[in-house]
């Protein structure tokens, strides 16, 4: 799990070549230690261990190289939560609960770089790379929910089931980020409420 602690860049595996990936990470780590309002361009420079012009090679400005460290963590939600998927057989009821704890447990292992993402896509679909990877994760959680009850993917009821099972898992989420739970959940409780849901909102279709 990433800590608070002050980062520190790995500058002996440091490369001009890989500058573009070097500067992904040391930003990814400034933001998960501080927010993504609270570094400079100057910082995530020194930690990557290069000059300050050398962002510019890569990156418009900020919020472009910004755009690049979302879109990395977007891509490592969907392997999460592929990876877990891919564990149980389709109808097992362990995969439905396995699927949505992957993304409760990105949130808590990532939560700087979580907040991030969902913070900065608004008016995410004038950008075609962060609308692509938001569309590749929904169809995702369509083809689970749609190979879970043994129906067309693109059904109406398998896109309104998956849409309120993400609505679910998210909100869970951020409230475990933010506190807000009522007192102390433990891993069990947490499993049988994913369980729960998944039972309510995962129901066999009709017709």
């Amino acid at each position: 799990m990433t800590t608070a602690t002050t980062p520190r860049a790995d500058r002996k595996n440091y490369h001009h070549g890989h500058l573009r990936e070097q500067l992904l990470e040391a930003v990814r780590q400034l933001v998960e230690a501080h927010g993504a309002d609270a570094f400079s361009m100057a910082e995530a420079c020194r930690l990557a261990g290069v000059s300050t012009a050398a962002p510019y090679k890569h990156f418009k400005d900020r919020h472009d190289i910004l755009r690049g460290v979302a879109l990395l963590a977007m891509t490592r939600l969907r392997e999460t939560m592929q990876a877990a998927a891919d564990a149980y057989l389709a109808k097992d009821p362990r995969r439905i609960v396995a699927f949505g704890q992957s993304y409760v447990d990105f949130a808590r292992a990532e939560p700087g770089i979580f907040r991030m993402m969902f913070g900065l896509t608004e008016g995410h679909a004038r950008d075609p790379d962060l609308a692509r990877a938001g569309d590749d994760t929904t169809v995702l959680v369509e083809r689970v929910v749609a190979e879970h009850l043994d129906a067309r993917q693109g059904d109406p009821q398998v896109k309104l089931r998956a849409y309120a099972l993400w609505c679910f898992v998210h909100g869970h989420s951020f409230l475990c980020l933010d506190s807000k739970l009522p007192g102390e959940m433990s891993k069990i409780e947490e499993t049988a409420l994913l369980r729960l849901v998944g039972d309510a909102m995962l129901p066999a279709i009709e017709g």
